[in-house]
């Protein structure tokens, strides 16, 4: 099955000759590394020798929309297995617990400043409105019942509703401000 992949999304706008291999971009701080499908990641200057010396390429998500850089890994069975670029970027090992979070939500942003790691919680907490959102706000639902729109959020696995509201913007207000409150640094309100 393919699916349609669009363009790369990039936070950082790169030029022709940044994307081209082992091209030094104008700004000092982040390299370049080219993958499969005419993509592009993007890393920390740092640790720019490490991960140069692997063949990465690019695999699409249908879970995010959007591509990864990934490299295959033997293990000592025999097995390959793939690894993400953004999880050898911060040490993490294949049996983590622990995920990583694109603060920007560029998945082929690898860079330092973009990175953190997150448990599951925290990281859908950076996801932004679903698919199936009619509002156009995450975090606010048209209540059928009531004739208005919901505002609610989850933490902790428990649904947190916030009230109900006239119009959608109001709801997302207080979608908004229950985002600072209950999830701090990891708050996504779009």
């Amino acid at each position: 099955m393919r699916y349609n992949m669009g363009i790369r999304r990039c936070s950082a706008r790169l030029t022709s000759a940044e994307t081209e291999v082992s091209a030094m971009p104008t700004n000092p701080s982040y390299r370049t590394i080219p993958l499969s499908q005419g993509q592009t990641a993007i890393v920390s200057a740092r640790v720019y020798d490490e991960i140069s010396k692997y063949k990465w390429y690019a695999s699409w998500s249908i879970h995010t929309n959007s591509f990864y850089a990934r490299r295959q890994v033997r293990l000592q069975n025999g097995t390959q297995r793939s690894i993400g670029m953004h999880r050898q970027v911060l040490g993490l090992d294949r049996g983590s617990v622990n995920e990583v979070d694109h603060i920007n939500k560029d998945t082929l942003d690898n860079r330092d400043e973009n990175l953190r790691v997150a448990t599951h919680s925290q990281n859908l907490r950076n996801r932004g409105a679903t698919k199936t959102n009619t509002s156009g706000f995450k975090g606010v639902y048209w209540d059928k019942e009531r004739g208005k729109w919901r505002a609610q959020i989850m933490l902790n696995r428990r649904n947190f509703i916030l009230g109900r509201f006239i119009t959608a913007q109001k709801a997302h207000i207080a979608y908004c401000a229950a985002a600072r409150q209950m999830h701090g640094d990891y708050q996504r309100t779009q």
